[in-house]
């Protein structure tokens, strides 16, 4: 009896151990085709893989779960890094920061697969015979008051009826045999007395006559061995095995139907949750559908750029273009939106703007804007990143002020009033990057000006509609700075981040016939505190914004005004966009966006100096 208490234990009456300790980390989440990839904290506990906003919110509750029970795991074919989990219908596009930590990933969710999958040997271990007899004939079950509330007891107690059918099917074996023999041993003895009755007709002579009289004789004639009767059988104990096996059947069906009777109530809500959900999916599906009527629309991270996207350049054309056009009707209303606040608050103060003439004569270097910039002097302005500042400077000044205009290899892409674009096609490993060249004259600004406009952060979100966000992540001098900024997405593009350097220069001319040149340069670097990121792809840039101040001298003896200074501007633009999208595209997005850029800056410009003193 203590072999059998022991097989009783705790131990023995789980049938599967449970996986308690948490494992979590963070991937990147496909969330939608606006969103593109977010950080998501993946927490993995038992059968259960569930994700969370970030790890300190998961006090709030899980954001979505599965269970691994049928999850299929599914390793991109060309993305090493990432990996699909998928249930049915449902998918979640997951991605690791390297393949290493994927296929981390990858195996131990398969192994809490195989140690919590119904069916499994640790799932439906059978119990002892004796153990479910003793439970049934003494009314107890294996499955407790207390083992109900685990989620495994429906499946306990079919692995305790699976236990009697073989029980039972044992005690009828042992009774068929039994059977089988007794009607093998009772045709023998038929047998035999037909024998006998024969060999009394033919041969009356020969028989005895003790034989009609004497019984004990007969048995000596014909012995007991000789008929082979069947084995005794313990009736008694095959009786009490097969009610005790009966009852433990009828108590285990008991609870089932206990258990079942408790969660229909839950099943029932389950059903109607589906039925709500399958309702939702229906008409959100005829929504898409509708939607994909009037524009291409596409989702999941397999139509992003790249050069295994699933969408032709036509179609990430097409998105493209609709993505930018949403953004200039948001950019129009937004201007909209300022210019008539500006109006309300101050009619009387703006109505002079533009006709204002300035009589100052024409500033010292100790002169400034109404925001105070010295002049810029490359003494002082010294910082790690010095020599490379004045290999880009002296770079600039020595090819970007060249004349394109004969030059074959430099196209003529848009001309719109004193304002020109060229470009040079050039690729790399199938990536386009196409320097680009743009120059243009602005009456009534001068050249610091334009870079002082153009280079302070502090005006950055007045001009610049690409941007979603930048941060200023360190000041190397009062002329220098590290700029880290994400741009805007434009779908199915992928978004983009830019780390760089950001200076401002007066270059003094040699000849005293020509001006003084101002220049702003923009070139990538790297930074610890801000490493390139899966949520973006990290795009380089050469940029520079060199302007120079043209003065008409006034007739007679007047005063120089803003009517009298002209800035001729160039600017020239080399990007490395980091990833793979379509050239034509590309050459496209720029050929339309730059000009743009160009105007809408320069006319910022203007409208933020034409109440301010001339600065030279």
């Amino acid at each position: 009896m203590s072999d059998c208490s022991s097989s009783g234990s705790d131990e023995d009456l789980d049938p599967e151990s449970e996986l308690v300790d948490e494992l979590g980390g963070t991937l990147s989440k496909w969330t939608n085709y606006i969103h593109g990839w977010q950080d998501r904290w993946i927490a993995l506990k038992g059968n259960i893989l569930s994700y969370y906003r970030s790890a300190d919110e998961k006090e709030y509750g899980c954001r979505g779960s599965i269970c691994l029970s049928k999850v299929v795991i599914t390793p991109h074919e060309f993305d090493e890094c990432r990996f699909d989990v998928s249930v049915n219908d449902s998918i979640w596009y997951l991605r690791a920061e390297h393949p290493l930590l994927r296929q981390q990933w990858i195996d131990t969710i398969e192994l809490h697969k195989a140690e919590s999958g119904y069916g499994s040997e640790s799932s439906l271990r059978r119990h002892g015979s004796l153990l479910s007899l003793t439970s049934a004939a003494s009314g107890l079950s294996t499955t407790s008051a207390s083992s109900l509330k685990k989620g495994y007891s429906l499946r306990e107690k079919l692995a305790e009826m699976e236990t009697f059918r073989d029980i039972l099917c044992r005690q009828v074996d042992t009774l068929q045999r039994y059977f089988d023999n007794c009607a093998d041993a009772d045709s023998k003895d038929e047998l035999h007395r037909d024998k006998v009755s024969d060999d009394e007709e033919n041969f009356p002579s020969l028989r005895p006559d003790y034989l009609n009289n004497n019984s004990s004789s007969k048995e000596k004639l014909f012995p007991v061995d000789s008929l082979k009767a069947p084995v005794g059988i313990d009736f008694k104990g095959e009786a009490i095995t097969f009610k005790a096996t009966t009852a433990g059947i009828l108590s285990t069906l008991s609870h089932c139907i206990d258990i079942l009777v408790k969660q229909e109530e839950s099943w029932q809500r389950r059903l109607d949750k589906e039925i709500e959900r399958r309702r939702r999916a229906e008409d959100a599906y005829k929504a898409a559908l509708t939607e994909l009527k009037k524009k291409p629309h596409y989702g999941g991270p397999d139509y992003e750029e790249g050069p295994n996207s699933l969408i032709n350049e036509e179609e990430f054309f097409d998105a493209v273009e609709a993505a930018l056009d949403k953004h200039d009707q948001i950019e129009v209303q937004a201007e909209r939106s300022r210019v008539s606040r500006q109006i309300s608050l101050s009619p009387d103060t703006y109505s002079s703007i533009g006709t204002q003439k300035y009589s100052k004569k024409p500033r010292s270097h100790t002169s400034s804007l109404s925001s105070s910039v010295d002049l810029i002097s490359a003494s002082d302005d010294v910082h790690r990143f010095s020599a490379q500042v004045e290999e880009m400077v002296h770079s600039h000044m020595t090819y970007s002020l060249q004349d394109v205009g004969g030059d074959a290899n430099w196209q003529l892409v848009i001309e719109e009033g004193d304002m020109k674009v060229y470009r040079r096609e050039v690729e790399e490993n199938g990536l386009v990057l196409d320097p680009l060249k743009a120059t243009h004259s602005v009456r009534g600004v001068t050249g610091h000006e334009v870079c002082h406009y153009f280079w302070d952060t502090a005006y950055r979100n007045d001009w610049e509609t690409t941007i979603e966000s930048f941060q200023v992540v360190e000041t190397l001098s009062d002329k220098a700075v590290i700029v880290h900024q994400t741009h805007k997405r434009v779908w199915p593009a992928s978004q983009r981040d830019v780390l760089y350097v950001s200076v401002i220069r007066k270059i003094l001319s040699t000849n005293e016939n020509d001006p003084d040149t101002w220049l702003v340069c923009n070139f990538s670097v790297d930074h610890d505190s801000y490493p390139p990121s899966a949520r973006c792809i990290r795009a380089k840039i050469n940029v520079a914004m060199i302007c120079q101040t043209l003065i008409s001298p006034p007739e007679g003896d007047k005063d120089i005004t803003r009517d009298n200074i002209l800035c001729k501007i160039t600017y020239v633009a080399n990007v490395n966009p980091g990833g793979w999208a379509p050239a034509s595209v590309l050459r496209a997005v720029a050929k339309r966006e730059y000009p743009k850029f160009l105007k809408r800056f320069t006319t910022y410009v203007q409208e933020k100096t034409s109440d301010e003193a001339i600065l030279f």
